[in-house]
Parts: C-alpha cells; structure tokens; sequence
C-alpha cells in the first residue's frame, strides 16, 4: 500500500485490513512516498516524519509493516521502480497488489511507465463514499482496466488533507487517526499554523 501517509489515519488502516481479508494476502506492506512526484505540496511533512507515523499507526497488526524503501532512495518516488524492487527482493512467484483508493487508479494512468506497473502487479481499488464505479466498467483505459479489482469498504470519508486542515484550524483529529498518531502529530508540532 503506497501512498504520501500525510498523516496516516483511519480509513488507510480499515481500507489495508480490508484488502487483506477479502484477497486472502499474507501481509500488507506500508510505502510511505519518499518524494512523491504528484504531491509536490510545499507543506508534505518529512518522508522520516511520515514514516514513524505509519510505523506507530500500524504497530497493533502484525500483518502490517512498513518499509523504507521509497523513503531511503535518493531522487524522486516512482511506483514501478519500488514494483520492480519488491519482485527483485522476494523472488519469482511473488504475486503483488497495489492497495489505493478508487479514486486514485485514474491517476496511474500518468504514472512513470504505467504499462509496465499494470503488467508487474494488479491494483485493488477501495471504494470511496460518493465515488461512481461505472468509469470501471468502460472498455480498457490505458491498458489498466484489466488489473483493477474492486474492493467496496465501510464508508469513511476520513482524507489526510481534512486532517491537515482541522489541525490547522485547532479542531480535533481524535478518532480520525490512531491516538499514537496523534501524540506523534502534537509531539512534533506538525500540520500546525501551515498554509492551506
């Protein structure tokens, strides 16, 4: 499950544990973005702050982990290069998904070899409260459509950018985020006083 992680919360957690039931997979690996190339915010919390968040978040679930991978490599955070890193470091036979939101698919489409990406893994598309699953049902799009399965979770229309925002604005973020996260965000001060 790649993704910015800015802050982690509730709905990444129940969308990765919901992955993992309904496709029977062994375990769910958290890639906090390093230097993601769609999320160039000047506001993107430091990839070492984002990652100790997803570590303190997932830390009840020994089905979860967290990598580094994406974070410790120099340059910009590219999918298929993490793709191709995992298929290197587990071994042929390794069957990968790509847990994102329904929502996001249509953004691999402008991913760095995205082809290429769709060949190496297929994606499980969360749905999200409000979002039409009819554009999963048209004719091929890019050569994706075909690794895209659909995976409907309980409605949380939880976003790291609302987060973001409450904070901003002093309103609470308790029971949007594990309460680790929290106490990581007031710790170190972040999201506080930002530009929208």
């Amino acid at each position: 499950m790649g993704g910015t992680f800015d802050p982690i919360h509730y709905g990444h957690l129940v969308t990765a544990e919901e992955a993992r039931v309904q496709f029977k997979l062994d375990r769910v690996l958290f890639i906090p973005a390093g230097k993601p190339p769609h999320k160039m915010r000047p506001d993107v919390a430091s990839s070492e702050h984002r990652y100790l968040m997803a570590v303190v978040a997932t830390a009840t679930n020994e089905a979860f982990g967290v990598s580094r991978m994406e974070i410790d490599r120099t340059g910009t955070s590219y999918t298929i290069d993490t793709i191709r890193a995992l298929h290197e470091e587990r071994g042929p036979g390794l069957e990968l998904y790509f847990i994102t939101g329904a929502d996001a698919v249509w953004e691999i489409l402008t991913w760095h070899e995205h082809e290429e990406v769709a060949k190496l893994a297929r994606f499980i598309a969360a749905t999200r409260p409000g979002y039409p699953l009819d554009r999963f049902r048209s004719p091929d799009q890019g050569g994706i459509t075909g690794s895209v399965e659909i995976m409907e979770i309980p409605a949380l229309a939880i976003s790291s950018s609302d987060i973001r925002e409450r904070l901003r604005e002093g309103r609470p973020i308790r029971y949007l985020t594990p309460d680790a996260v929290v106490a990581y965000i007031a710790k170190h001060g972040l999201y506080v006083g930002e530009a929208a």
